[in-house]
């Protein structure tokens, strides 16, 4: 899919994050951005591609789509992107899960996060809380939980999106840091994971805050904890996972956008600037912090570098507690 402009690169150079003059105009497109979620509707990454779609159509004067493509813990949309033609016309929603950690679950993998894509921004931070049903364990904390796994090993559960998701990582840091076992079982995305747990399926879940919030605050699930490095406004009442003494288990689980390798460099600076001035608007931040959602604006000739300085990180950690597939 090639990008039509209608309107021709001038040639002023406009400085659009303060590093230096880049010579690609406003443009516009008759042809729709696709932006592919590789998780089922609902979830974190569907929100935070949605949100991103509705800011980018108006900063590129162009019809944004998402697309849900779920399975293989994000694998399956992540090959259908790196398959797709390096025009500019197909956009990855990518996690620093599914950067770091599935290669080191699926070796076996046709793309490289790290070779075959290009971050274009970090479109939202999001934090997890730690839920259970309401009364069917019968714990008010993350300690009780602990307690209820040691006496009885391995027959606990807990929900996932899938490997190398971010329930996925955190319960595996939990169970190594805590010495305790309990069964991994994958769901397609939050929304299937969430309502099992409150059916009483599952036994917990650390949710994504953007879905976990109504139901926590509508009593239909319990938090004990959460991966954020202070409490949250909206759920003060719940500690941190630092207070409930576990700060290895509390890191940063970032939500990008990302684009073909081999996509030409002015159309990548050119979606770049365009995911900058997006995430960087005060309505933009605004929906973040009302889903209980964080921003991380970094500039966009050192996003990428940050990605990959931090995929690192993740990969690290991942070996450290010998993260399997479930």
């Amino acid at each position: 899919m090639t990008l039509n402009r209608r309107s021709a690169l001038t040639g002023m150079g406009l400085a659009l994050w303060g590093t230096g003059p880049h010579m690609l105009a406003h443009a516009s497109t008759d042809k729709a951005l696709r932006i592919v979620v590789p998780f089922a509707p609902g979830g974190p990454g569907d929100f935070s591609a949605r949100l991103a779609a509705v800011h980018l159509a108006k900063e590129l004067d162009q019809n944004v789509i998402v697309e849900n493509k779920p399975g293989a813990g994000g694998n399956i949309g992540t090959q259908l992107v790196a398959d797709a033609p390096a025009d500019g016309g197909t956009v990855l929603l990518n996690t620093v899960g599914m950067q770091a950690i599935n290669p080191l679950l699926s070796p076996q993998l046709r793309f490289s996060p790290t070779r075959d894509f290009l971050t274009l921004g970090i479109v939202s931070v999001v934090p997890n809380v730690l839920v259970v049903h309401p009364n069917k364990l019968e714990v008010d904390t993350l300690a009780d939980l602990v307690d209820l796994a040691r006496r009885k090993p391995g027959q606990l559960s807990y929900a996932t999106f899938g490997s190398g998701s971010s329930p996925h990582i955190y319960a595996a840091l939990l169970l190594k840091n805590a010495g305790i076992e309990a069964v991994g079982v994958p769901y397609k995305g939050s929304a299937p994971a969430s309502a099992d747990v409150m059916a009483g399926n599952v036994d917990f879940l650390f949710d994504s805050m953007t879905t976990s919030l109504g139901a926590i605050q509508g009593k239909r699930l319990k938090g004990l904890a959460i991966t954020s490095a202070g409490r949250s406004p909206q759920l003060p009442a719940i500690p941190t996972l630092q207070e409930s003494g576990y700060p290895a288990v509390n890191l940063r689980f970032w939500l990008s956008l990302q684009i073909h390798a081999k996509t030409p460099m002015p159309v990548v600076d050119r979606l770049r600037a365009a995911v900058y001035r997006s995430i960087t608007s005060p309505e933009y931040l605004a929906s973040l912090i009302a889903r209980g959602a964080e921003g991380l604006a970094i500039a966009p000739d050192q996003v990428h570098d940050f990605v990959l300085k931090d995929t690192e990180h993740w990969a690290s950690l991942g070996r450290q507690i010998d993260i399997r597939p479930i």
